[in-house]
């Protein structure tokens, strides 16, 4: 096996009509890993899975589970269960008779079956639910059965189609603990589609971002948040400010008519660039003290913290901040070296 991937995909294609969803696709998934594909509506993430799981074949490109390609190999015969947003359970079943019913297929004993469904019960919180009624149970206890379900079976991998789409927000972040305490427990890979950042972000161990059918970056979630590698992904993960520079020298960037200390090198004396800073990391400082200065234009309570509109000479910045101002509130910005990252110029507008 090539290094710790239970899965490389290699060189994927796929086009429907004149649509091309998948674009020479290349991803290693490792064991016991938990995975997201993340993006917009359309970017080809669900296809991904859906070649995956053995629901669609793949124009070009391989995939190898565990050494072999299993480009023919029919869903039933990969060690591979998918959970989908629509959880699929039958409604005339109980919640015992759901689980087991893949396990009646491959005619188990009553006693293996008996063992197999109090221990998956046991493991998604679901003990004495057994004879209850789907139609009974709220969004997130099906959605627990679902998951029951799939990995009740022992799939080496276990994919996971936007499942928690359905659910409201608190059910939907108490779910995210429960997915990744089920992960852990288990010792699986999970491969996750989502198009919600912050839960990709909670969740994984790398985020594979995705737009029109091409990665766009693969990393940790704080590589991905804190080192974007382009306009796209700086936008979709997170807010950010985005504004041209020119890098001098490494370490040393113009942007906003001032020169900045910043951490990067390796770019070329004077090369065109991205400069991106988040908005919880301008500091708000006496308007004489910062480095660059701006007047407040708008000021949302957002929760946690205020999220200000601020126009400096060249652009608007967004800034957060815990303490709120006044439109109109002449401001200094501080912007320290490692806040500051330099990206390439993408093309992307």
């Amino acid at each position: 096996m090539l290094g710790d991937n239970i899965i490389e995909i290699k060189g994927i294609s796929k086009t429907f009509e004149d649509n091309k969803v998948l674009d020479n696709i290349t991803l290693g998934i490792k064991k016991n890993e938990f995975i997201t594909l993340l993006g917009p509506s359309g970017c080809g993430k669900t296809t991904t899975l859906k070649i995956l799981a053995g629901f669609e074949t793949c124009d070009e490109g391989e995939v190898i589970f565990e050494d072999k390609k299993i480009n023919d190999l029919p869903p039933y015969e990969r060690q591979i269960n998918t959970v989908f947003q629509k959880y699929a359970l039958f409604p005339h079943m109980n919640v015992y008779e759901n689980i087991a019913f893949g396990l009646k297929i491959k005619k188990l004993s009553k006693s293996e079956i008996d063992k197999k469904v109090n221990e998956v019960l046991k493991l998604v919180d679901l003990k004495g639910f057994e004879k209850r009624k789907i139609e009974s149970l709220s969004g997130g206890q099906q959605q627990r059965v679902a998951i029951a379900r799939a990995i009740v079976n022992e799939p080496k991998v276990l994919l996971l189609d936007e499942p928690l789409g359905a659910l409201d927000l608190k059910l939907r972040k108490e779910m995210q603990i429960e997915l990744k305490r089920i992960q852990k427990q288990l010792g699986i890979t999970f491969v996750f589609v989502t198009h919600d950042q912050e839960e990709a972000l909670t969740m994984s161990d790398t985020v594979v971002v995705m737009n029109k059918g091409v990665i766009q970056q693969m990393g940790t979630p704080e590589d991905i948040y804190n080192e974007p590698e382009n306009k796209f992904v700086a936008r979709f993960i997170g807010e950010s400010n985005i504004t041209d520079g020119i890098m001098l020298e490494d370490f040393k960037v113009k942007f906003c008519g001032r020169i900045f200390e910043c951490v990067d090198k390796g770019f070329d004396k004077d090369e065109d660039i991205d400069v991106v800073i988040r908005p919880e990391d301008i500091k708000i400082v006496n308007k004489e003290e910062g480095n660059l200065k701006g007047i407040v234009k708008s000021s949302v309570f957002k929760g946690v913290h205020y999220e200000l509109e601020v126009e400096e000479e060249s652009m608007n910045f967004i800034l957060h901040n815990t303490k709120n101002f006044s439109i109109g509130t002449e401001i200094g910005m501080d912007i320290y070296p490692e806040d500051i990252h330099i990206m390439k110029k993408s093309g992307e507008a």
